[in-house]
């Protein structure tokens, strides 16, 4: 789409076609052409996705309903057309050669071990007596599986998905940013932390994922405020935040915003799940930024300075860096998933319950691998307690066992009825999601979520000039009947979100809440995409060919009034207007392009 708009821009250049086009309505022909470009290729794209017939018809409708003929199929002469059919053929081949195997499906050889290091974990059976080495990654075997995208697997078990996608062609990222010693890897994260390891980091953390476990039912009626005013504004790799004292574009305090603790965790964990539509993390940060381009109170100022610019150039812009961003941070986590190889919440959890406790040397079951007592969430069974009338009554028989109180698992009528939360083995285990899925095919370490929305907020701060969402707040509303795991919320909820960040770390949250990840895997992860993001968001800018930029202003020109704001604002962090190399730091770098910029 950027390479269609740019077609027709003397100073812009395309990231992959870079033939310059004339027209009498040059506005007009640029919607021809990136709509072609971008109907082409999306077919291409869903040929063989679940429900391709539907989504190929309405490419089809969608483009009639704009004027375009999607039927015409000419790629060699000089109308808006041919333009946008020839750019998509272009990025088609170089998709078949940029290392993503997609002649084959993009299906990968797992290069980094010939076969996975753990036999395959049978969750429809208890414990996990099945692994070998507990901080690698274990493939699961189900009664029934089905990939993210609703497919069948077959032999309903697992295989590591794209091990091969740390060898696909970035978009920024550059030869000399790869790690030595580690195939597909660039920005290394460092090393996981190990199950033994003296700091206790994975203990404590897939407690965690336990204990999140057992707060999803809303009929417990435990509320939280889940509004900026409470929550939010984190030093980036923490939790720390205690929200903002007011909205920036109102003055005024943000309203408080209780809701169930278990209606929000179950929210969360099925909201950035697949995203609001069903889409993977990168499809997810898109709909976000079309929901921020479509808001009333967005000024398309890029970066939030010069003068504004009409909607197609401010999205495309944005769709650039954040699509190159987004791009990077998938070959960048998964050559760093396929290295390391670590383990997932449900292999490790099962096989600590199935150890016993690790709490008390004189209770039965002590084993320094099992899990850590904690009353209310983590008790060991005895007569007493399955005694009738007693918590752990319904597990009479198990006595001298572990049990866990946590999700119980999908309920028979999802559509109607929830699990809830109860005592169980905690050998049966399951994290909060699908039983067709229980949890991703790809190792644990680092999460994509985390870097995916990490890299996305930090591209949509720098392209609108601002961190905060337009106005001050990003919502999304989820009423009853929203969730698909199980029925739910209770009662309508709101997500509420200050900044992109603050959207960003939530996401990582929600995989703790979804028993994906522990917060060893999310905060390096959110560190990681503070990386990439401003990265794509530099290398993308050279591709905008103009100096509107630096008009700090907003008077159409490049004066002295522009450098006397640069040199004011010397020494601030903004994350847009005069942080002109889009490197998180307003320094002499800056003002050393403005002088440029006027000088010319």
């Amino acid at each position: 789409m950027w390479d269609a708009w740019a077609a027709y821009d003397p100073e812009a250049t395309g990231w992959l076609f870079t033939e310059k086009h004339t027209a009498i309505d040059v506005e007009a022909a640029r919607r021809q052409a990136v709509s072609h470009a971008a109907y082409r290729l999306l077919r291409q794209r869903f040929l063989l996705s679940v429900g391709a017939t539907t989504i190929q018809a309405k490419l089809s409708a969608l483009m009639t309903g704009l004027g375009y003929d999607p039927t015409y199929t000419g790629k060699t002469g000089d109308s808006p057309a041919d333009v946008g059919n020839r750019i998509a053929a272009q990025y088609i081949t170089f998709g078949r050669a940029d290392g993503s195997n997609e002649l084959n499906n993009f299906q990968g050889e797992f290069f980094y071990t010939s076969v996975h290091v753990n036999s395959i974990q049978v969750i429809y059976e208890p414990g996990n007596p099945w692994i070998d080495l507990i901080d690698r990654w274990q493939p699961l075997k189900l009664r029934e599986m089905r990939d993210q995208n609703g497919n069948p697997v077959p032999g309903n078990f697992q295989t590591f998905e794209s091990p091969h996608w740390g060898l696909v062609t970035p978009f920024a990222l550059q030869p000399e940013d790869k790690t030595p010693g580690k195939t597909g890897v660039y920005i290394d994260p460092g090393a996981p932390p190990t199950f033994n390891g003296a700091d206790g980091v994975v203990r404590a953390n897939m407690h965690q994922v336990l204990a999140r476990s057992g707060m999803m039912d809303p009929d417990d009626g435990v509320m939280w405020d889940i509004g900026p005013g409470a929550r939010g504004n984190n030093p980036l790799g923490t939790n720390s935040g205690t929200g903002y004292a007011f909205n920036p574009f109102t003055g005024q305090p943000y309203a408080a915003n209780p809701v169930l603790r278990g209606d929000y965790l179950r929210v969360l964990a099925e909201f950035w799940a697949d995203g609001p539509n069903s889409e993977t993390p990168p499809g997810h940060w898109n709909t976000i930024a079309n929901k921020v381009l479509d808001d009333p109170n967005l000024v398309r100022r890029f970066a939030g300075i010069g003068p504004e610019l009409d909607a197609l150039e401010f999205d495309v812009r944005m769709y650039l860096c954040l699509n190159g961003a987004l791009h990077d941070a998938a070959i960048d986590v998964w050559g760093v998933k396929s290295h390391y190889d670590t383990s997932r919440p449900v292999s490790v959890i099962r096989y600590q319950a199935m150890r016993g406790q690790r709490t008390d040397p004189s209770l039965p079951r002590y084993h320094p691998d099992g899990l850590d007592l904690e009353p209310g969430l983590v008790e060991m069974i005895t007569t007493a307690t399955t005694a009738p009338g007693q918590r752990h009554e319904a597990l009479a028989g198990s006595e001298g066992k572990v049990a866990v109180r946590t999700w119980l698992g999908a309920p028979a009528s999802p559509a109607t009825s929830k699990g809830g939360v109860g005592w169980i083995l905690g050998e049966w285990w399951v994290p909060y999601q699908r039983p067709t899925f229980v949890s991703p095919p790809f190792a644990g370490y680092v999460s994509g979520h985390s870097t995916y929305s990490r890299a996305g907020a930090e591209v949509l701060a720098r392209v609108t000039g601002s961190e905060f969402f337009p106005g001050g707040m990003g919502i999304w509303q989820m009423n009853p009947g929203y969730l698909v795991f199980e029925y739910g919320p209770s009662q309508a909820i709101q997500l509420q979100w200050a900044t992109y960040f603050d959207a960003a770390d939530e996401s990582g949250i929600s995989r703790i809440a979804g028993g994906i990840h522990p917060s060893h895997d999310d905060l390096p992860g959110r560190r990681l995409g503070a990386v990439l993001g401003p990265k794509a968001y530099a290398f993308a800018k050279q591709f905008f060919g103009d100096r509107r930029n630096y008009d700090v202003d907003g008077d159409g020109g490049v004066g002295s009034s522009d450098l006397a704001l640069v040199l004011l604002e010397f020494g601030s962090v903004p994350f847009g207007g005069v942080d002109f190399n889009g490197d998180a730091l307003v320094d002499a770098a800056d003002v050393a392009e403005v002088l440029l910029a006027w000088s010319n």
